[in-house]
């Protein structure tokens, strides 16, 4: 899809494209009214910003729309689930000890926090997942969250390059 095809969408065509890359609603409502937009990189500095402005709960729905690191996704569009599948290539190919040891983080994780581990796991191995989530499981609630936030913001950034690939180079 070129930047101008997303432009021209109807909002709630936008709104859904813009959910398969954050799975966050008041996001896609905010940056889909602020179309038309000059460049891709201007759609994603509006995406940051937009982001970066809402509160927990918000981000907690983003999170709550991802599978957990190692799960295929089940919900969402076909570019939603083939993204995060493609996203998770690492986990994937790990030994069975590392898969282990990530579903027992990854509960422990949700049981401390409240919600799923979030990783931006784009050119990660499995190895290098499990140890950031090792370490991040040493957050208090208050730190965590706004880490949590930030992976989030990064694949969001990234799931927008592949909805315009087509104008990757913009």
């Amino acid at each position: 899809m070129t930047l101008a095809e997303f432009n021209a969408l109807p909002p709630a065509e936008a709104e859904a494209l813009l959910m398969d890359c954050c799975g966050c609603s008041r996001w896609a409502q905010r940056v889909s009214a602020e179309r038309p937009f000059i460049s891709v990189q201007a759609l994603s500095e509006a995406a940051d910003s937009h982001w970066r402005n809402l509160d927990r709960e918000d981000w907690l729905e983003a999170f709550s729309h991802h599978p957990q690191i190692g799960e295929k996704a089940r919900t969402g569009s076909e570019s939603h689930r083939r993204w995060a599948e493609g996203e998770q290539t690492g986990a994937r190919v790990a030994t069975e000890d590392v898969k282990t040891r990530m579903a027992r983080g990854n509960r422990s994780y949700y049981d401390r926090f409240g919600y799923i581990y979030i990783v931006c796991a784009t050119g990660k191995s499995a190895d290098e997942m499990l140890a950031l989530l090792e370490q991040r499981l040493q957050n208090d609630p208050a730190r965590e969250l706004p880490i949590a936030a930030e992976q989030q913001r990064q694949i969001t950034r990234l799931r927008l390059e592949k909805l315009l690939a087509v104008e990757r180079s913009s």
